[in-house]
């Protein structure tokens, strides 16, 4: 509220305005033209006195936004001044200052947190605009890159060219995988991208994650979990190989020295033969595995054509009712949209979904109510699939790593095979094979293509 001060000088401005007026108007009656002269200069003069006067808050104000906008925090309003109302508007103005300040200082503190974070972040992170002008890149990054500085994504020419090209492609959530060769080592690179909006304008920001060490680790631990199998599987045929012709060479050995024939009960002769066929049997096992093996590394590569994916499930729901027989189980198929095509080997991805369905229908065997459902669609980011669910007894959460394993199986039958083999193909196909299963509740093998 202002002062009586304000008050009083604002009255006696406007009362010298009139008083002038008035000298001005009998001025100009009388023809004092001098008196006139200075009468419109003095009136002019109070005018704009009066106008500075009640402006001069305004300004403060102008004055204020100006210096914050420019990020100035040392403007400081007087505030020792004799009119109240300017002396309070002052005082609010320096400690709204002040405050900004301190809001400021605190923004700054926590840049320079989040800023030192990025810095010693172990993966690469990048940000760029649509013209390619690189807004930020971690030390991280230009050290995977050896490159340094970054200003502009065409800079990565001279890292590798087709680096360069996969930036500039780079859309919004979008993953890709890249090998860099350099004079020092080959680095496996894993790159994926987001949209950021920042004062208004689109970037786009890619993290960037050398996998070699990652891939080195599931190479092993893979290689670990084949060789287990393996020798599971040789040491379950070797092992009565070995006990059997142990049996029947002290048939006829005795101390070393062998046998007579003369000696030879039938009942002897009847137990090699016996023997001999296992053995047999057993090396047969033995020749299949290793078949198994062989057609698991000679997956031939894919003869791609574009195939109607409702076709493609109809045929399956066609093969797959012959096994229900007068089981209580039930398999349905879905395709939507209707027009869905997949890029793909029919031959391979029929024989995968078969091999899918088959263990999805094995698996609700002695469900009542069991079903599989087959879906065929297109996700949200464009990329097609094929889903077999089935709600049967699930996975176990301690098996779930292994039935990719090859020759790993939880069955009395097969060879333990058909899932690697399945896996294979996509992957052969740029695309995956991947396994979700809640115990009980249902079991989801989805196939994705790229």
């Amino acid at each position: 509220m202002a002062s009586r001060n304000f008050y009083i000088q604002l009255i006696f401005r406007v009362l010298f305005i009139a008083l002038t007026a008035l000298v001005f108007a009998f001025a100009l009656v009388k023809t004092w033209y001098f008196t006139l002269a200075f009468s419109i200069c003095f009136f002019v003069a109070q005018v704009y006195s009066l106008i500075n006067f009640i402006n001069s808050t305004n300004r403060k104000i102008a004055y204020f936004f100006d210096a914050i906008r420019n990020e100035d925090f040392t403007l400081r309003f007087p505030e020792k001044v004799s009119i109240k109302s300017f002396k309070e508007l002052n005082q609010s103005l320096n400690r709204v200052n002040g405050l900004i300040q301190e809001v400021h200082l605190q923004l700054q503190i926590r840049e320079q947190y989040y800023q030192e974070i990025l810095k010693q972040a172990s993966i690469g992170i990048m940000t760029f605009n649509e013209k390619g002008h690189i807004l930020f890149s971690n030390p991280t990054l230009e050290k995977l890159l050896n490159y340094t500085p970054l200003n502009h994504i065409k800079q990565l020419t001279q890292v590798d060219e087709n680096l360069y090209e996969t930036f500039k492609s780079f859309r919004p959530f979008e993953r890709k995988l890249f090998q860099l060769t350099n004079e020092r080592e080959q680095v496996q690179l894993a790159l994926k991208s987001t949209p950021i909006t920042l004062d208004g304008k689109s970037l786009l920001l890619v993290v960037v994650q050398d996998i070699n060490e990652e891939l080195d680790e599931k190479e092993t631990e893979s290689w670990v979990r084949l060789i287990r199998v393996l020798t599971h599987e040789i040491m379950n045929t070797i092992t009565p190989i070995a006990s059997i012709s142990d049996s029947i060479i002290k048939y006829y050995k005795n101390n070393g020295e062998i046998v007579s024939s003369k000696e030879l009960d039938e009942s002897q002769i009847k137990n090699t033969l016996k023997g001999l066929e296992v053995i047999k049997e057993q090396g047969g096992n033995l020749m299949d595995f290793v078949q198994s093996y062989r057609s698991l590394l000679n997956v031939p590569e894919p003869n791609q054509t574009i195939v109607k994916g409702k076709n493609l499930l109809e045929k399956i729901d066609v093969l797959m009712s012959t096994r229900l027989g007068e089981e209580q189980s039930t398999f349905y198929v879905t395709c939507q949209p209707e027009e869905l095509e997949f890029f793909i080997d029919e031959k391979q991805i029929t024989q995968v979904l078969i091999n899918l369905c088959k263990n999805a229908l094995q698996s609700i065997k002695e469900i009542e109510g069991g079903q599989v459902h087959m879906v065929a669609g297109i996700q949200n980011d464009g990329v097609k699939y094929i889903e077999i669910k089935d709600n049967g007894p699930g996975i176990p959460t301690d098996l779930i790593d292994e039935i990719f394993v090859p020759f790993f199986t939880t069955k009395n039958e097969g060879t333990g095979i058909g899932l690697s083999l399945s896996r294979q193909v996509m992957q052969l196909h740029g695309g995956s094979l991947k396994v979700r299963s809640i115990p009980n509740k249902e079991t989801i093998f989805r196939l994705t293509f790229a």
